[in-house]
Parts: structure tokens; C-alpha cells; sequence
């Protein structure tokens, strides 16, 4: 069940049944020449979406598609958040789920980039009631869509070489697997991208010409893609089942 395509009194029905949610979070960001700008948000969406297709239970809200990319501005089409609003945002998108009376909120992202500001963003919540000495109507969670249960494991076998860590072949197969109509080739040099640090935009650019870091996206296929979204499909319904079935103490 998609929120977007669902009227308020299907959702207040829904609540009746359920007070778990999946929020797709990730980045407009470049991913190579090859990768697709929505990448790290069309992954975790396309995943969730899935997993509403196989199971009542699993709503999902609007995804959440721009967040901490600032290193890759020095690439057209990159779109980011600064910390401070990015916490702003993540706050109010889970006060507005919360005040409707959902209690369990899981975030599925798409981008490692995002990770310490999400983090950041719920502690500072939390932090809210604490202060006031109140508990938190609504539990949170994190999860990035390659931590689910088996996927990475799949990933790494299907590319033993030329992974990487950014424009990856799992994340590129992925949305070949979505959007088979948005497929893109070119030819690598090197093959394998360099890897290194991380800093700021014109820095990133300089050691990572083409944006890649450490893989070949040309390992990709769309049934490699397939394969991985039916794991994380399979592990995602468990896992937010587990959440949702978490005791209030």
C-alpha cells in the first residue's frame, strides 16, 4: 500500500490494522557516467514498493529523495541538504507520521551518506521527550537497503571484483532492474575506478573524475537487480515485521 496513492480514510482504516511505516530515503545525486542521478533513492523505493506489492502490511510514504550529498556538487544534477536542514526535515516528516498515530517508523535508506545526520536527526527527537521527561509516542529505525539480511552477501557474489563503494554494480543493477528502460553504457578507463577519501566537492571531483569510486558499473545487468530486490524484498517484510512486533516496555 502506497500513502501517496491512498486517501485519509484508507489510511486512518489502515492504522486500525497497523501503526508501521516504511519512509524510502536516499539522494539525488551523480553516479557515474552510467548511474542515474536518483540512484540512491530509487533503490530503497523500488525495494519498498515491492515489498507492498507482497504483503498487506507494509506502507509505504512518499520517499524522502534528497539528502547529504555535498561532495558531489561539482557534478551536474546533484541536489543536497545541509545537516541542519536535512535534520529539520527528517524531524517534521516523523512528527507528521507520529501525531497520525503511527508507532513504528523505519527508514530504508539508500545513500551511507546519509547515515550520521539520520542518526543525529532521531537522537535529536528522542532527545525532545527526554528533556521533558515524556516518552516518545513513536519508535524509530534505520536501516540501509544492502544490510538486509543476505543482500550484501549476494551482492559480493555476484561482484567479487569491482564493486566499490560508490556507483556500485549491485545499486546500478538495481534500477536497471526497475527502470529497463533507462539503461545507459559507456565505455570505463580504467575499468576499475580509484577509491580514497572523502572531502568536499571540487576535492571529490579531482580524484574521482567520472564520479566513480572503486567499481565498474559495466557488471551490471537487470537480473542481477532482480535478484538482489527479491532478497531485500524477503528480508525487508521480516524485518519490519520484527519491528512492528517490538514490546512497549
Amino acid at each position: 500500500m502506497l500513502l501517496a496513492l491512498s486517501t485519509w480514510p484508507e489510511i486512518e482504516a489502515f492504522l486500525q490494522r497497523s501503526k508501521t511505516v516504511i519512509v524510502p530515503i536516499g539522494s539525488n545525486e551523480q553516479h557515474g557516467p552510467t548511474g542515474l542521478l536518483g540512484t540512491d533513492w530509487l533503490c530503497p523505493e523500488i525495494i519498498a514498493h515491492e515489498a507492498s506489492k507482497r504483503s498487506d502490511e507494509v506502507l509505504v510514504a512518499p520517499t524522502f529523495n534528497v539528502g547529504m550529498a555535498q561532495h558531489h556538487l561539482a557534478f551536474p544534477g546533484t541536489i543536497f541538504l545541509r545537516p541542519s536542514t536535512f535534520m529539520a526535515a527528517i524531524g517534521d516528516w516523523t512528527r507528521s507520521l507520529g501525531a497520525h498515530g503511527f508507532e513504528k517508523i523505519y527508514f530504508l535508506n539508500g545513500h551511507g551518506g546519509n547515515v550520521a545526520t539520520i542518526e543525529a536527526a532521531f537522537s535529536e527527537i528522542y532527545a525532545e521527550y527526554s528533556f521533558r521527561k515524556e516518552r516518545c509516542p513513536f519508535a524509530m529505525k534505520l536501516k540501509n537497503w544492502w544490510d538486509l539480511d543476505g543482500v550484501n552477501a549476494l551482492a559480493m557474489r555476484q561482484f567479487p571484483v569491482g564493486h566499490g563503494s560508490h556507483a556500485t554494480p549491485s545499486e546500478i543493477a538495481v534500477t536497471q532492474w526497475g527502470y529497463p528502460d533507462s539503461i545507459k553504457t559507456a565505455e570505463y578507463e580504467p575499468r576499475i575506478a580509484p577509491t580514497g577519501p572523502i572531502r568536499e566537492a571540487l576535492d571529490f571531483r579531482a580524484r574521482y573524475a567520472d564520479g566513480r569510486m572503486g567499481s565498474d558499473p559495466a557488471l551490471a545487468t537487470p537480473e542481477k537487480g532482480g535478484e538482489l530486490v527479491k532478497q531485500a524484498v524477503v528480508s525487508l517484510i521480516k524485518d519490519l515485521a520484527a519491528f512492528a512486533g517490538e514490546a512497549r516496555v
